[in-house]
This record gives structure tokens, sequence and C-alpha cells, in this order.
């Protein structure tokens, strides 16, 4: 990896939750049929919004930088 990301993708660590997402969201669907719906479903949720925590603050840690650097202008 770079010095500087250009993308949450870049990151290492969104790599590494993207995988457990996956991980976590194949694991899920061997739960018994009565757990799928409930349980299952708020697992996989969960999983995914590690990666889209990761992904919406490094938008908004670039947007800041950007507002920065225009009121410094």
């Amino acid at each position: 990896m770079a010095l500087f990301a250009r993308s949450f993708e870049d990151l290492d660590v969104f790599q590494r939750a993207y995988r457990l997402s996956l991980e976590v969201h194949r694991e899920s669907l061997g739960f018994p049929a009565i757990e799928q719906r409930a349980l299952g479903d708020q697992v996989r949720r969960a999983s995914k919004s590690i990666a889209a925590n990761l992904a919406e603050g490094f938008g908004k840690q670039r947007l800041c930088r950007r507002g920065d650097l225009v009121s410094l202008a």
C-alpha cells in the first residue's frame, strides 16, 4: 500500500473488513432455516456496515480536507 490512500479501497483495513463480511455472509447462509430471516439478516447487515462505515469516513475525511484548502485560499 502506498503512503497515502487514493481511495477507501486502498486501505488495508477496508480490504480486511470486506473479506470478513464476505466470509460472515457465507457462514450465515448455513444458519438453520428458522434463523435465516432474523438473526442471519442482522449478522449480514452488521458485517457489511463495517466496510461501509470505513468508506463513508474516508469520503468525509477527503471532503473536510478540500474544505480546509478552499477556506485557506
